[in-house]
């Protein structure tokens, strides 16, 4: 790519920058503070006394108390806790979990996994927009069931479900834990556990410009997992290994940094967004925007254009300078259609055209229009080499 080359990251979905009070913060535990936490000597003191900081700044973002926060290698290992760790816990109660349709791979493979140790599991469909609907999950339980797990918002197309309903209606009905993964919300918009009346929430630090490799389970108090690491006393026993102080410092500090600054962020990508929304049904044909029309993340435009594949837009966007994805940035390697965008109703071959812009705190204006000054010949570019456009426009008598 030319150095003077016009750049535009449009990718926050799939790693924020460390914000440089980050880095500060996590610098003195990576040299002089380089004690174990564990250790009985005064070497361990501080690096301690930090990680407690640490937990209780990722509680206050979430309106939590801190003894419930339990610090993961990331927002997969958290889900992954919290699926098989909760299900294990409460096994003699039943062996049914209830899961949406559009959960990340992290929930849905750990559901899998539960399945060939004897667990069941059912899946509750979305709309066209991809809301999970209430009396779905109501409907979906049953005497056995001892786990729901719903996401608060799809990272991949935006829409954000309506949790506290979802809550509502288990607690009526079911004495099943409601976890939500709130990857994709947590340091994006405001997320407060006691509104949403859930049991146990996931997080990743690297979504609020924290350090990659950070995330968190917070679990209720009263509500049991069994440990997926084994082999120490650290998090109180519920993940073992030596503390990565650093990480957890990091992720502590952009949860504190994003609590303080969350109004302006929103009030600064939600435009930014919406010009995508707007920009790119407008300057390319045969394009569906993907997600909730009004209830989806301020960061998020999500879009399935038609005839072409999203791996071949997001090779010539780099080409040009332009960061995005195609989906879950989990998933965008695999080359495979979004099983958000097959549960939402597309067809595969829709879905292969999915393309993902994110914005962040740094986005201007000026990367927007860059991005959608530069897409539309691509997607011109791309689509006189389609056999599937080509049959499109024999079809329309405009070949």
């Amino acid at each position: 790519m030319a150095q003077d080359m016009r750049k535009a990251y449009l990718d926050y979905a799939a790693a924020t920058p460390v914000l440089p009070e980050v880095v500060e913060a996590m610098l003195p535990y990576l040299q002089e503070a380089y004690g174990n936490p564990t250790s009985l000597h005064s070497w361990g003191d501080g690096p301690r006394d930090a990680i407690e900081e640490a937990r209780a700044r990722v509680a206050a973002l979430v309106n939590a108390p801190a003894d419930g926060v339990i610090f993961t290698a990331s927002g997969s290992e958290a889900n992954n806790l919290a699926i098989k760790g909760i299900a294990f816990a409460r096994q003699t109660e039943g062996k049914h979990i209830v899961i949406s349709a559009i959960e990340h791979f992290s929930v849905l493979q750990a559901a899998k996994r539960l399945e060939r140790w004897g667990f069941e599991t059912t899946l509750v469909p979305v709309d066209k927009h991809g809301l999970v609907d209430p009396a779905e999950v109501a409907r979906s339980l049953r005497k056995d069931t001892i786990l729901v797990s719903v996401m608060h918002a799809n990272g991949e197309v935006g829409t954000i479900e309506p949790i506290k309903e979802i809550a509502a209606a288990i607690k009526d009905r079911s004495a099943a834990v409601l976890h939500t993964d709130a990857v994709a919300t947590a340091g994006t918009i405001p997320v407060d556990i006691k509104e949403l009346g859930v049991d146990a929430l996931s997080l990743a630090g690297s979504r609020f410009y924290g350090p990659k490799g950070t995330g968190a389970l917070w679990l209720r108090r009263g509500v049991a997992v069994i440990p997926q690491v084994d082999g120490g006393v650290q998090e109180g026993g519920r993940r073992a290994g030596t503390d990565n102080v650093p990480a957890m410092v990091g992720m502590g500090k952009a949860a504190e940094v994003a609590a303080r600054e969350l109004g302006r962020r929103m009030e600064h990508m939600t435009p930014l967004r919406d010009r995508l929304l707007q920009g790119m049904p407008a300057n390319v044909e045969h394009v569906a925007v993907t997600g909730h029309p009004t209830q989806r993340l301020p960061d998020t435009a999500s879009f399935c254009v038609q005839f072409i594949e999203g791996e071949a837009m997001l090779m010539h966007l780099n080409m040009k300078g332009v960061a995005a994805s195609s989906g879950s940035s989990c998933t965008s390697r695999a080359l495979k259609a979004s099983h958000v965008l097959i549960a939402i109703g597309l067809s595969h071959e829709i879905a292969q055209g999915s393309l993902l812009f994110t914005v962040g705190k740094d986005t201007t204006r000026e990367d927007v229009d860059y991005a959608l000054e530069v897409l539309p010949p691509i997607v011109q570019r791309l689509r006189q080499m389609s056999p599937l456009y080509t049959k499109f426009l024999k079809g329309q008598g405009r070949e």
